[in-house]
């Protein structure tokens, strides 16, 4: 079993190095995009315009040869845009499926905000049930199925921001952040060398790959005692007096997923404190809804995830 890990790392870390052909000086985030992939959940990144998203996760498919879509959400969006529809096909005297963009292994939901609650519901809906019902008809999603979704956090004219029950289906919520200065430069570099705006990249994968690589990490041990660490964790977050509603089940289940995606990463076939502690902000921040007053002291939910990593106790294996 420890080589089928070790060769599922060197595949990961080998997927790294390409996207990093184009993405510069944000290992962190290809991990946990790496991470969201083997633990098969869906990201949401809130970020700035124009910081790589887009290229990031074009970038992603090409490199592991899956089949991308990007959809760009929109006031007028209507869900049948997203899943597909019956269309009447006059040569056969008959209606027939026509998929949606949401029928790839990998999707970019553009400004997933700026579409009407409707719409958004769809799309995340398929994102749970990895398939989609129309005309009583169900059709299931191609495997692997990954959503990668952003929203802008400055604009809020126009946008419809997701409901606290929709942002707890995603299993990681992110930012990219800006560069460094040393970075940006080197973006500029590498673009000049090129002589293009188009990056090459090897495929390195393939989707039947990519599933066998996930029931790898379904081999990962958990030590009974780290289960309790991570119970622990989401359990606080309900307790925690500054906090209306703490992190779910589902957070629980995220941080026993992503943790073991992680041990996969590093070669190893079991879980340790310190994969819960590395994947807890990201899995957990975006669950939790503070009360009023907190919030506007300025208390983010990352200060309660910070406060409770410090204080429970850390099991010894």
């Amino acid at each position: 079993m420890l080589k089928e890990i070790k060769a599922v790392s060197a595949t990961c870390n080998a997927l790294i190095r390409e996207v990093e052909k184009a993405i510069i000086g944000k290992r962190n985030v290809l991990e946990h995009v790496i991470l969201a992939i083997l633990a098969d959940g869906h990201i949401l990144f809130e970020d700035f315009p124009g910081t790589a998203k887009s290229l990031m996760v074009m970038t992603f498919a090409r490199a592991l040869g899956c089949k991308y879509r990007r959809i760009q959400f929109t006031p007028d969006l209507l869900p049948t845009d997203i899943t597909g529809t019956y269309i009447y096909d006059e040569k056969d005297n008959e209606f027939k499926f026509r998929p949606g963009p949401i029928f790839a292994n990998i999707i970019l939901a553009d400004e997933i905000n700026r579409a009407p609650p409707k719409t958004q519901a769809a799309m995340l809906e398929a994102m749970q049930e990895r398939q989609v019902s129309i005309e009583g008809v169900t059709h299931k999603l191609p495997k692997p199925f990954l959503v990668m979704a952003t929203q802008n956090p400055i604009e809020q004219e126009g946008t419809y921001p997701l409901p606290e029950a929709q942002v707890d289906r995603f299993m990681q919520k992110m930012s990219m952040g800006y560069p460094s200065r040393k970075d940006e430069v080197e973006i500029l570099r590498r673009r000049m060398l090129r002589q293009k705006d188009d990056v090459d990249v090897n495929v390195i994968t393939d989707p039947e790959k990519i599933i066998r690589m996930q029931k790898v990490v379904e081999k990962v041990k958990a030590d009974p005692n780290l289960l309790t660490y991570m119970v622990e964790i989401v359990y606080r977050t309900r307790e925690d007096p500054r906090v209306v509603v703490g992190a779910s089940p589902r957070g629980s289940l995220a941080l026993f997923k992503l943790s073991r995606a992680r041990a996969v990463l590093q070669g190893r076939d079991y879980i340790t404190p310190d994969d819960v502690k590395a994947i807890a902000m990201p899995a957990l921040a975006h669950r939790i809804i503070l009360k009023p007053e907190p919030r506007i002291r300025g208390v983010m939910p990352q200060d309660i995830i910070n406060k409770i990593l410090s204080e429970v106790p850390v099991p010894a294996l």
